[in-house]
């Protein structure tokens, strides 16, 4: 079976639902942005934690033929995430004191619920 871009992209959004809902539910952290775009990339959630500012990633997958959701975040994606949040802040005329790079890992098999795993602080 193929997966077509719209399905791709509708995963996508269900694991950022599902990852916006954990933060801010389970976790208590405030949603400040989603989907945030800029000549350089995207950050998928952008949420404070108490005084920190997070950029978060969210990557969903329907399995590990293609590598699990933690590996697609390798040392050059954090890296620019760390510059995306940093220039977020400068737009929106935040300064924190500290920011932080999170990951959501969402498995999302075709039966069954989903297994969703944060992983605060990458580094």
């Amino acid at each position: 079976m193929t997966t077509t871009a719209a399905s791709r992209r509708a995963l996508g959004a269900y694991g950022e639902a599902l990852a916006a809902r954990l933060l801010t539910t389970e976790r208590g952290m405030l949603l400040l942005d989603r989907n945030w775009r800029c000549p350089e990339g995207e950050l998928d959630l952008v949420l404070r934690d108490g005084d920190v500012l997070v950029a978060c990633e969210v990557k969903t997958r329907r399995g590990d033929q293609c590598g699990s959701p933690h590996q697609a975040v390798d040392p050059v994606r954090l890296e620019r995430l760390h510059r995306l949040v940093w220039r977020w802040a400068e737009e929106h005329d935040v300064r924190p004191d500290e920011v932080r790079v999170d990951l959501v890992a969402v498995l999302r098999p075709r039966r069954g619920a989903a297994i969703v795993d944060h992983v605060e602080g990458l580094a």
